[in-house]
């Protein structure tokens, strides 16, 4: 496992110094020599002249130097080319087994030094869960020389700490195969979870209870697999929590994902392991919130299931009543995420939820429509607008709001049921409109599809491959500024 040392000053024992530049600049450092700003500025002529090139190492004032581009892909933010950065220099350190490296970043601000810090520990990650003879990781330690930001930036770096556990925690769990991660060992591993954190409760509706309350769309989905669904319900409500808001999670989280009935082809369905990211991400973030003390009244639903085919498998043409009383004609059992939702937003609401956000590895047409790089969201509420912009622009991850168009509801609507579960065109809008009919118009509500974002099978940034951790950092983002109690305008105040 990779280490962090921060102080004032650190010692020139390290095996290795490492260089940011942009260009033939030198980034966050300005206590180089006289002789090595020289010695640089040569080095980097070469880099702009493409005789040297990222990661080459120098020998500068007599230590080993790694020159790291922290400008070198194309389409990120500043922010997101310094995780890059981080992360290409956390694998070259140990490609090169070096036990220690000396970063100098005292020039470095808040968000640049987070942003580094986050690309050290991406290239940390690894999953050997089903190797049976693992490489043991090579521990780089990091001494960063913080001259006076010394606890300004050990305080970050305990918070990137706690950020990327859970954000690893949230990997592990999709990157495990759907055998080994059934519903209940989903919740069973939730359970663990909340109780490892203070101030988390933790409540499971087995398939008696979401019966007797309602919730069909559970039932319905789970009725083939041997493994019974459940929804897990996690609450964290601080003492010092922000008046009149609730923050409340829904999590997709299909086990495995055959398609049911309406069985998926083959090709590209192991990847439905991947399925249950909704929830992965959503159970993440409400313990990494907790753990932070994050100021916000927080609840999280988990919709665990497993659509198989079997003897009690739902057919399609059936027909089921969703908690809110509406009917649903279930026309594709392979359109069955929103059915679970419907459950966990039902739920939200009933909890007395101000904003609600739902996670869903939902459809096939937002990875068509935006790929495999941009998150697809929908929202009925301008607040959630600027959250949702700001935060996911500070946690690197890239989202496009998506029309949320009336126009299009009418193709939900059955000739023997209020709702069917499909409609004939735009795949992404339909399934949002869905879920909309279980959202009162007083609840701040917005849904993330992330079909295309939750699971790569190519190297994507700082994913060799595998699950991305999509939508933890961002949550973290919106909770922090909805903890934050802001002074009425004067605007307002007229009101």
């Amino acid at each position: 496992m990779m280490k962090l040392k921060i102080a004032k000053h650190v010692a020139d024992s390290a095996e290795a110094h490492a260089l940011f530049f942009v260009k033939k600049a030198v980034q966050f450092s300005s206590v180089l020599s006289e002789e090595a700003e020289l010695q640089v500025a040569k080095v980097l002529e070469e880099m702009s002249n493409g005789v040297s090139e990222d990661l080459d190492i120098v020998e500068i004032d007599g230590h080993k130097t790694i020159f790291v581009n922290a400008a070198k892909e194309c389409g990120l933010n500043s922010l997101d080319l310094l995780r890059m950065a981080g992360y290409r220099l956390g694998l070259r350190a140990k490609q090169k087994h070096y036990k220690t490296v000396k970063l100098l970043l005292a020039d470095a601000a808040d968000e640049q030094f987070k942003a580094i810090l986050h690309g050290l520990y991406y290239s940390d990650y690894s999953f050997k869960k089903y190797k049976s003879n693992p490489k043991i990781d090579f521990c780089v330690t990091f001494e960063i020389e913080a001259d006076a930001r010394t606890k300004d930036f050990e305080k970050i770096a305990a918070e990137v700490a706690v950020e990327q556990h859970y954000i690893g925690l949230c990997k592990n769990l999709v990157n495990t195969t759907g055998s080994d991660l059934n519903p209940e060992a989903f919740a069973k591993l939730a359970i663990q979870e909340a109780h490892r954190v203070p101030g988390l409760s933790i409540t499971i509706l087995n398939p008696r209870i979401l019966a007797k309350d309602g919730f069909n769309g559970l039932l319905t989905v789970g009725a083939g697999s041997r493994f019974e669904p459940c929804m897990v319900k996690l609450t964290y409500n601080p003492k010092d929590a922000v008046s009149d808001k609730h923050l409340a999670l829904v999590g997709k989280g299909l086990t495995f994902d055959t398609g049911g009935i309406s069985l998926k082809p083959a090709k590209g369905m192991k990847e439905m392991q991947s399925d249950m990211s909704g929830a992965a991400a959503v159970l993440s973030a409400i313990c990494a919130a907790a753990e932070l003390k994050i100021p916000l009244k927080i609840s999280a639903y988990l919709c665990l299931a497993e659509n198989r085919i079997g003897s009690g498998a739902v057919l399609p043409g059936d027909i089921f009543k969703a908690k809110n009383g509406k009917t649903v004609m279930v026309d594709n059992t392979d359109a069955e995420g929103r059915l679970v939702l419907s459950d966990g937003l039902c739920a939200a609401v009933e909890n007395g939820a101000t904003h609600v956000i739902d996670l869903a590895t939902l459809t096939g047409a937002m990875v068509r429509a935006l790929g495999p790089y941009i998150t697809g969201y929908f929202t009925n509420s301008d607040e959630l607008v600027d959250l949702v912009k700001n935060a996911s622009a500070n946690a690197c991850e890239k989202f496009w709001q998506m029309p949320l168009d009336s126009e299009y509801a009418n193709e939900l609507k059955d000739y023997f049921a209020d709702l069917s579960n499909i409609g004939k065109s735009a795949g992404a809008i339909l399934a949002a409109l869905f879920l909309k009919e279980f959202i009162p118009d007083d609840v701040k509500w917005s849904h993330w599809d992330i079909a295309g974002t939750a699971f790569t099978e190519r190297p994507w940034k700082y994913t060799r491959y595998g699950a991305t951790g999509i939508g933890v950092q961002t949550l973290l983002g919106i909770m922090r500024e909805m903890s934050e109690e802001k002074e009425p305008s004067e605007k307002d105040e007229e009101a």
